[in-house]
This record gives C-alpha cells, sequence and structure tokens, in this order.
C-alpha cells in the first residue's frame, strides 16, 4: 500500500517511552525507577474484597456502563468526605478504565478538529496522543526548573477563539508540583473569562507532602465546566486494576459516557467492588500512605543528589525529576538507554514529555514507589556514576 497505515495524527507517537524502559529492565535485570508502579500490592483487605467479588460472582459478568452503584456511591462519598463537593452518584459520576481512559474519553467528546488545548508542560504522553486523535492542536505553557511554577500570565497570552479547553494536571507528573490555591483561583478566573472548559487529572491527590491538593472544581464558577477525574491505581497500590473515574455535571458525564461507550463499555467488575470499600478506608490509610512516600522521596532525593544530580525534591506524586548536567552528561534519552548497562538501574528521560526540547533535555525522572530496599540498591548501583 502507498498510504501510511496510521494515522497521520499519530504519526511520531509509537511505543510508550514507559513500556519501552520497563522491558529494557526485564531484558538487563535493571532496578526498574521508570515506570510508575509499586513492588508491593495495596491493603490485603482490599486484595481479599477483589477475590471475594469473583468468587461470589459480584462483577463477573458486564457490570453497568456507568459503573456499579457501590462504587458510584463510593465516589461520590470520598469527594464529600475529602473536599466537600456534592455529587449526585446517579448522574454525575461515571467509572472507567483507569484515569487513562477517562481522559481519553473527556478529550474525544469534548474536542472538534482544529480546536486548541493548553496544558503544562511536561506533561503525560497520553495528553499528547488523545489532543492529536481528536484532531485537536495541544498549546503548552513551559514549567521551568527549579520551581516548576505556572505563568499564568503565559497561559492566558495564548488563549485565542479556537481555544476550547485547558487540561490541568495537579499534583503534576512528572514535576511533582501540586498547584496552590492562588494559582488554581487564577485558573479558574481564566476559564471563566474566557468560557473554556477545564478537564483536571488528579490521580495523585492524595500523594502529597506538606502540601494540600485542592481541587480546581471548587473554586467559583467551575462546577459547569469542569470534568474531573482520578483513579485507583496510585492511591492504593493496585496499578494493574485499572478503575478510574470522572465526576462532572450530568451533562460533562453524558458527554464523556458517549465517547467511553464505544472504547471499553465496561471493564474491571470484581475490582469495582474493591474500590468501593477501598475508598472507604480510614484516615490513617491515607495519611500513612502520605508519611511512608515522603520518607520514599527523601531517601532517594538525599542519594541521587549525594551521587551529583540535580534534584527537584517533589510536594506530589511519587516521582522526583533530576537534571543530569552536573555529572557532565546533556542528552537525557541517551543517559536513560545507556543507563542499564551502565549501573544496571531504569529512568524515563524527561524529554518525552515536553515539545519544548531545550528545556527538557537534561532532565531525568525517578520513581519512588519502591520498597526501601530497592531504592537503596538502586541508588548503591547509580553511585558508579559519582565514581566516574
Amino acid at each position: 500500500m502507498t498510504r501510511p497505515l496510521l494515522n497521520r495524527n499519530l504519526a511520531g507517537l509509537g511505543t510508550t517511552i514507559f513500556a519501552e524502559m520497563s522491558a529494557r529492565a526485564l531484558a538487563t535485570e535493571s532496578v526498574n525507577l521508570g515506570q510508575g508502579f509499586p513492588d508491593v500490592d495495596g491493603p490485603r483487605e482490599i486484595a481479599r474484597a477483589a477475590a471475594d467479588a469473583v468468587l461470589t460472582g459480584k462483577g463477573n459478568q458486564y457490570p453497568p456502563g456507568p459503573g456499579i452503584p457501590e462504587l458510584r456511591t463510593a465516589i461520590a462519598e470520598h469527594q464529600r468526605r475529602f473536599y466537600g463537593l456534592e455529587y449526585d452518584p446517579a448522574t454525575e459520576v461515571l467509572v472507567t478504565a483507569g484515569a487513562t481512559e477517562a481522559i481519553a474519553s473527556a478529550l474525544l467528546a469534548l474536542l472538534e478538529p482544529g480546536d486548541e488545548v493548553i496544558a503544562f508542560e511536561p506533561y503525560y504522553d497520553s495528553y499528547v496522543a488523545n489532543i492529536a486523535m481528536a484532531g485537536a492542536t495541544r498549546v503548552p505553557v513551559t514549567l521551568r526548573a527549579p520551581d516548576f511554577r505556572p505563568d499564568l500570565a503565559e497561559l492566558e497570552s495564548k488563549i485565542t477563539p479556537k481555544t476550547r479547553l485547558i487540561l490541568l494536571n495537579t499534583p503534576h507528573n512528572p514535576t511533582g508540583t501540586v498547584l496552590t490555591s492562588g494559582e488554581l483561583q487564577a485558573i479558574a478566573g481564566i476559564a471563566v473569562r474566557h468560557d473554556l472548559l477545564v478537564v483536571t487529572d488528579e490521580v495523585y491527590e492524595h500523594l502529597t507532602y506538606d502540601v494540600p491538593h485542592i481541587p480546581l472544581v471548587s473554586f467559583p464558577g467551575m462546577r459547569e465546566r469542569t470534568v474531573t477525574i482520578s483513579s485507583a491505581g496510585k492511591a492504593f497500590s493496585f496499578t494493574g486494576w485499572k478503575v478510574g473515574w470522572v465526576t462532572a455535571t450530568p451533562e460533562l458525564v453524558n458527554a464523556v459516557k458517549t465517547t467511553k461507550q464505544f472504547m471499553t463499555y465496561v471493564s474491571a467488575g470484581p475490582f469495582q467492588y474493591a474500590v468501593a470499600e477501598a475508598l472507604g478506608l480510614p484516615d490513617d490509610y491515607y495519611a500513612g500512605l502520605r508519611e511512608d512516600l515522603k520518607k520514599k522521596r527523601d531517601l532517594l532525593s538525599a542519594g541521587l543528589k549525594d551521587i551529583g544530580f540535580d534534584v527537584y525534591a517533589p510536594d506530589g506524586t511519587y516521582f522526583v525529576t533530576t537534571d543530569i548536567t552536573p555529572l557532565g552528561e546533556k542528552d537525557g534519552t541517551e543517559f536513560c538507554l545507556s543507563l542499564p548497562e551502565r549501573a544496571g538501574v531504569v529512568a524515563i528521560p524527561s524529554g518525552v514529555f515536553y515539545d519544548d526540547q531545550g528545556e527538557g533535555a537534561s532532565k531525568v525522572r525517578f520513581a519512588f514507589c519502591k520498597r526501601p530496599e530497592t531504592l537503596e540498591e538502586a541508588l548503591n548501583r547509580l553511585s558508579v556514576l559519582k565514581r566516574s
């Protein structure tokens, strides 16, 4: 055939960097600090709830399209418990195959070819693919080291008559930035003034360290224009279950559901029952999760700094961004591709998250959602960089 097989909007995307680097970790028996998944499972009682659901026949057949009522109710109660937000579980909650599907469904539902989407870069790679699938154009606003704070004047300056939507991620992957109340209030004001929709990716909402997460939807004028997305994988360490959700007005949920139903239709039936139980875990579970990850953040950050990396300690997520320039390196992609052989460790080159390659070229992301002994082993292996 003379025509390219791949839709031209997706040209150049290829295999995700996460799949590529995780495969490299397996092939080289490296410590995988690249892809963001824990090396221990979440609460045993939640795993037991999933097993019981399978064995008792709950969810083994198609669950309801919007999600089982128990989970939709638990999601609505979670939003009320932590943020004082009120959602009708029958009409304002939609269960998805992880946050990845929720984001894809929202963007495909709300965008048309020619629309522009403003997003803070570096951004998670699925954002690029989803915007391209919709035939829209991404418009980056770069978060710059060392503090990675948003330039809100720049954001507003990039709004044009074609701007349809702001895609927001807080806590932010990969930088770990958690947007402040003042920053969120300013973004809300911009969205209202320019009559823009906002899709917010808040999957790391419970992974913040001394800085609270505040949902954008809680600000005046945002309830009717915000699609809020989260998931169970990060908060409960069951990333393979792929249970995510959308909360929004009935009109926005219906729009997202229109797309979602033709993608997976439904998913994760038994796991939905388990996640409904997980969302009701007591406050000390969430506090313990934060404290555990904070210690791991500090362990990895201190070790990387001692080796010679410039380290940008995150306020949220379970990733730490570094700069390899002090090590005499310049190209993060080359560095990460050679790292398994040089040190037996896998990391992610942050450049894959940037349109501004100059800003991202020398930055590398490490995941710290691992056991302390795993992090210590990785640091021991990386110490060869210090000696060299």
